[in-house]
């Protein structure tokens, strides 16, 4: 099969090539996917897990990629709920070889059915970035309708799936980014903007829940922004400073077939849009996933047309 892999950490996406790989074979409670389109996250590139296998053994050269959509091929011994032939998206463990292929072998529990009315493209904008919002507004935030919710980076693949879960859940939605962003953020429900170059977000008062997926000095200032009683979630590592009466959350995704459901629910009755800023075949992947001008939204890698 054609695949993406990586060999050299210090190169990052630069270093991407497409080869002939082996097709996977299921292990227990496996399946095998053919993959019609995959997502995929420039600081997986970053991860230990991209590069070394649980045990600390270097597995490279790997292929990356994580997030898939497409239709079961094989099933491993043990394997129920999943049938051959059937249309499924979700999300691939971190440790092994990943989306960026014509198939994976994924474990079973990791997908949830993809209705035959969603696109293969957009099943696979949904995992990281749905999930990633989904728990880290319900189960990590645990927001409450009419609290407030500062969303960095509002127009991206994850901060547009906050903005608008967000504001489905009653709350008011304050998203911030560049200047060349607002639009898209407020389009995406945000009901104010700040532009991080040139606003002063500390103008923005207090509020319930920042959702930060930046780090850095925004992160640091956001937490003097959190009201007592209020979180701060992070997806870019443990939080540098706390709200002075709050908590501060950092989290990894994790697969969740349920969660899975209700997002694509919400696609499919239009309560949620997906975010896709470009997409590629695996032939182009290489050139697509190292982009000479900045895209706002995901990259989709179309395995089949």
């Amino acid at each position: 099969m054609k695949a993406i892999v990586v060999t050299d950490e210090a190169a990052g996406t630069a270093g991407m090539t497409l080869v002939e790989r082996p097709e996977p074979k299921p292990a227990l409670n496996d399946v095998v996917v053919q993959v019609h389109a995959s997502g995929f996250v420039p600081t997986e590139l970053t991860w230990p897990s991209t590069w070394t296998d649980r045990l600390g053994r270097d597995r490279t050269p790997s292929i990356p990629g994580h997030e898939l959509a497409g239709v079961v091929s094989a099933l491993g011994y043990g394997t129920t709920g999943l049938s051959v032939g059937q249309r499924v998206f979700g999300l691939t463990d971190w440790t092994r070889d990943g989306t960026l292929a014509e198939f994976v072998a994924v474990e079973a529990r990791n997908l949830a059915p993809l209705p035959g009315d969603v696109d293969f493209t957009v099943g696979a904008s949904l995992p990281i970035s749905g999930l990633t919002a989904w728990q880290g507004l319900f189960e990590h935030g645990r927001l409450q309708t009419g609290q407030s919710v500062l969303v960095h980076g509002a127009a991206g693949a994850v901060g547009s799936m906050v903005t608008q879960l967000a504001r489905e859940f009653g709350a008011y939605v304050i998203g911030t980014g560049r200047a060349a962003d607002r639009q898209k953020a407020l389009d995406f429900g945000a009901q104010e903007f700040v532009d991080l170059a040139t606003d002063v977000l500390e103008d923005v008062g207090g509020v319930d829940l920042v959702f930060d997926v930046i780090g850095g000095d925004i992160g640091k200032r956001s937490a003097g922004l959190v009201r007592a009683g209020g979180s701060l979630v992070s997806v870019v590592g443990p939080a540098e400073v706390h709200p002075a009466d709050g908590l501060t959350i950092d989290f990894v995704v994790t697969p969740d077939r349920a969660q899975l459901g209700e997002i694509v629910r919400r696609v499919r009755d239009g309560r949620l849009r997906t975010n896709i800023g470009n997409v590629a075949n695996l032939d182009d992947a290489v050139a697509a996933l190292n982009p000479t001008k900045r895209t706002t939204g995901k990259t989709i890698i179309r395995a089949r047309s």
